[in-house]
């Protein structure tokens, strides 16, 4: 059947092509050794790398929205970055499909590029308040690059402006977190603990706060799920091999399964 109204003369507008730049987008998968399988790869962390370039555009506003009080504007955000991470995380499924043999084909042609080195993997982990000072020597060789992460080292995390949002919502809070240092990983406190607690205790006073909290459990979770799905793909194809980059490969990857990012959140769960 024929469709009337389609539009087919684009000498003089823009193609659905030229407005995703896919000329740029489709040829930018260079398999260096020519093997098929290495395809597979490139594009598995090209797609993986979009997603979380959306990650950090919707946290990044969440932050400044939570900044803001404006809690229902951040929740839509957050929702999103949810959902977008069950598609990072089921992209590790099709990853696997990569046999061990397969990959040692190409290995070689990654040299020390690695999936450690990910600059918005470390933009994402910041955000979420995840910080490691050593990490930020990887990223000399590009100025402006190095700037953009020393930024985002020295800012708040989500889970710092949700601790503002708590003591501005009047709860008492203990005065050094709201000027802390961030770019030293939150451990936990108290008087947070405390507020948390009242917030799920009476769930209707609070109603917002809670709402942060439990969007904030989701992005959590989900992100432990995509370390822990990340792990075992690697253990799957390479064992516990040094990893490209000079990680320990799998040995650093449990190292950080059982880092929380916001731990009263998951304390409170208990004191309920």
């Amino acid at each position: 059947m024929s469709e009337k109204g389609i539009h087919t003369d684009f000498k003089d507008n823009m193609t659905y092509g030229e407005y995703l730049n896919l000329d740029k987008l489709l040829t930018s998968q260079n398999r260096l050794s020519g093997h098929h399988d290495e395809m597979l790869f490139i594009v598995i962390h090209q797609v993986s790398e979009l997603w979380m370039k959306l990650i950090l555009h919707e946290l990044n506003t969440a932050i400044t929205s939570i900044e803001k009080d404006e809690l229902p504007e951040a929740f839509k955000m957050l929702a999103r970055v949810s959902r977008i991470q069950t598609q990072i995380i089921q992209a590790w499924d099709v990853l696997a499909t990569l046999t061990p043999a397969e990959y040692m084909e190409f290995r070689e042609s990654l040299g020390r590029a690695s999936g450690f080195q990910s600059y918005q993997n470390r933009l994402i982990e910041f955000a979420l308040g995840y910080k490691q000072p050593h990490i930020l020597k990887i990223y000399e060789k590009d100025p402006e690059l190095a700037e953009s992460l020393e930024t985002a080292y020295h800012a708040p995390g989500i889970y710092d402006v949700a601790i503002r949002a708590l003591a501005r919502a009047g709860f008492p809070i203990n005065e050094d977190l709201l000027a802390r240092d961030f770019t030293v990983t939150y451990k936990g406190d108290s008087t947070v603990a405390d507020a948390w607690l009242e917030v799920y205790r009476n769930v209707d006073d609070h109603w917002n706060l809670y709402q942060l909290a439990e969007k904030l459990v989701d992005i959590e979770d989900s992100h432990q799920q995509w370390r822990f799905r990340h792990m075992k793909t690697v253990e799957r194809i390479i064992g516990f091999k040094m990893g490209t980059g000079g990680s320990s490969g799998v040995n650093y990857l449990k190292s950080v399964l059982d880092h929380q990012f916001f731990p009263e959140l998951w304390d409170v769960r208990t004191k309920l």
